[in-house]
């Protein structure tokens, strides 16, 4: 039996260690939910900023979050002609520092509900909490919930949500 636990215990803590040296990017890259984000940055040449010392917290639109754009948005903002505005979008979903979800809940009490970030992109996203999920509310009022947390990477975090949010 503790042989077991033990070999478990090497196990757990190897793929800790493992996953600790991916960065967001390839945090991403890893997964295939989220080709389209991952084709997105590549677009943008955001790849080698994402891939630098950060520390960036990262709100990662699954592909399903990409399908509910308008139909032939995604194809339209991958034109090289379209490259800023694609580069925006993508830094507004993302956060300087490292914000784990123990953060993010910590920084919602503290704002009595409701706590303000700002993207790198420039813009403001809120987030709050609806019920025992934490809601990111953009500068249009469209909103996004975060489906999986604190995907650790080398150079800071990734959160998982469910719809593209989008600056202003």
């Amino acid at each position: 039996m503790k042989k077991i636990f033990f070999s478990l215990l090497v196990l757990t803590s190897s793929i800790s260690a493992f996953s600790q040296t991916k960065d967001v990017v390839d945090i991403a890259i890893s997964s295939t939910d989220h080709t389209t984000l991952v084709a997105a940055v590549k677009a943008a040449d955001l790849v080698a900023t994402l891939k630098g010392a950060g520390p960036f917290t990262v709100f990662a639109p699954t592909n399903a979050a990409f399908d509910k754009l308008p139909s032939g948005t995604v194809t339209n903002l991958l034109k090289p002609e379209n490259k800023a505005q694609l580069a925006k979008i993508l830094t507004y979903h993302v956060v300087a520092g490292n914000l784990d979800a123990a953060a993010v809940i910590a920084a919602i009490k503290a704002g009595k509900g409701k706590a303000v970030v700002t993207t790198v992109s420039g813009g403001k996203l809120t987030a709050s909490l609806d019920k025992d999920k934490v809601m990111l509310t953009d500068e249009s009022g469209k909103t996004a919930y975060v489906v999986a947390a604190d995907l650790k990477g080398s150079n800071g975090v990734v959160h998982v949500i469910d719809s593209v949010v989008l600056p202003k």
